[in-house]
């Protein structure tokens, strides 16, 4: 697969899939600009090399056609920050106009076109819509590894159009570090695995027990291995349909030689609320109307003794409901051992989603090797599944 250091864009006007779903606050203000920032690299090169960027990309989960809080134009005002230089804006992402605007950009200029969602032939993978966008370009760049598991027509369909296509920069970096981990990983190799549900998942952590050391499970779906076990949950998040699969998981992990690591206790609470009583619990003692939200202090000192010693770590999920300032210590405190690990030489991957979410929060974003821009394009690729958005580029 080639990447844009394998071409030159001299003259060239470069249709670069980014991912700017990036949130917003009432005031349509972008709150997280790390999306954006991260493709500034890609197209700060092909400016450099003399061409001009139509930047295309989705916002949010429009329903019927164009919504104000979904508009791409949104995103302007903090990629003409990021960027250094004005950015151009077209109102639609396919149609006169916006033709008018791509076909007359100049060297170092830079547009981004409206919602791509705004047309449902979009996410349905539509071959005529996929023509229509690719008439803004001379050559395709994929930068959206967070929607590479989507075969979107901007994602995989609009690749066919080109004679010359490649990943950008985010693409190039996200396949480099998950190959890291997944092909290359340095001994002992510790997944951590977070989040609600066993059943989001079970395909990941089948695929991670032929590779890892140690397995941590953390989070709601720890609850679900406890009363699989036969222990007392309380309120606690659990799957009834899915504990002998856990059960089952905790079988495999020990034939596999994979240490699977469970937190002993849990910081329970009476009510799912910022402001609820708290107390610590063991796992498999919680009693009833208490729910376990976050890992207890006794789980967090051993998932730490292992991180440390670790020298890849894949995280994937947080260990509690950290967005509450009460159930933030478990999840802070992997971050932290993550972190020391990091420092000690060990390669660390942060899964994306919730998991970037929580170094975000902590600030910790320099601190570990690399977060990851997509969750479930990450999962996925985990998953030994074929990304659609990576393979168009590699035919």
């Amino acid at each position: 697969m080639k990447t844009i250091n394998d071409i030159n864009f001299s003259g060239k006007r470069a249709l670069i899939r980014v991912d700017f779903n990036v949130p917003l606050d009432k005031s349509f203000n972008v709150t997280d600009d790390n999306r954006i920032r991260a493709t500034i690299p890609t197209i700060n090169k092909i400016l450099k090399d003399g061409g001009s960027c139509i930047l295309m990309s989705h916002l949010g989960r429009p329903k019927e056609g164009p919504e104000e809080k979904y508009s791409l134009k949104h995103t302007l005002k903090k990629t003409e920050e990021l960027l250094g230089r004005p950015v151009k804006f077209a109102e639609d992402c396919i149609g006169d106009e916006a033709y008018k605007i791509s076909s007359a950009l100049k060297p170092g200029e830079v547009l981004i076109l409206e919602n791509l969602r705004f047309y449902k032939q979009e996410e349905k993978g539509d071959v005529a819509f996929a023509e229509k966008l690719s008439k803004h370009g001379d050559l395709y760049v994929n930068d959206a590894f967070g929607t590479a598991h989507r075969a979107h027509a901007s994602t995989t369909i609009v690749a066919q159009f080109f004679q010359e296509k490649c990943a950008g920069l985010v693409m190039a970096a996200e396949l480099e570090n998950a190959k890291k981990v997944i092909e290359k990983a340095a001994k002992p190799f510790t997944a951590i695995m977070g989040g609600a549900k066993i059943s989001d998942k079970i395909l990941i952590i089948e695929n991670l027990l032929d590779k890892v050391d140690n397995l941590i499970i953390g989070g709601g779906m720890a609850y679900t291995f406890f009363k699989a076990l036969g222990g007392s949950i309380g309120n606690s998040l659990v799957e009834a349909d899915k504990l002998d699969l856990a059960k089952d998981l905790i079988q495999k992990a020990k034939t596999k030689g994979v240490e699977l690591l469970l937190p002993i206790d849990s910081i329970i609470a009476d009510k799912f609320a910022a402001d609820a009583n708290t107390d610590i619990a063991s796992n498999s003692t919680i009693k009833d109307g208490w729910m376990g939200l976050d890992i207890g202090p006794q789980a967090t000192q051993v998932f730490s003794k292992t991180i440390e010693n670790s020298k890849t770590i894949l995280w994937n999920g947080p260990m509690g409901v950290f967005e509450m300032e009460k159930f933030a210590a478990g999840t802070k405190g992997v971050a932290e051992a993550v972190v020391k690990a990091t420092k000690q030489g060990a390669f660390s991957l942060i899964g994306g989603g919730d998991s970037a979410a929580a170094v975000n929060q902590f600030g910790y974003n320099d601190d570990v090797s690399y977060v990851s821009t997509g969750g479930g394009a990450l999962l996925e690729y985990f998953e030994g599944k074929v990304l659609p958005g990576v393979a168009a580029l590699e035919k």
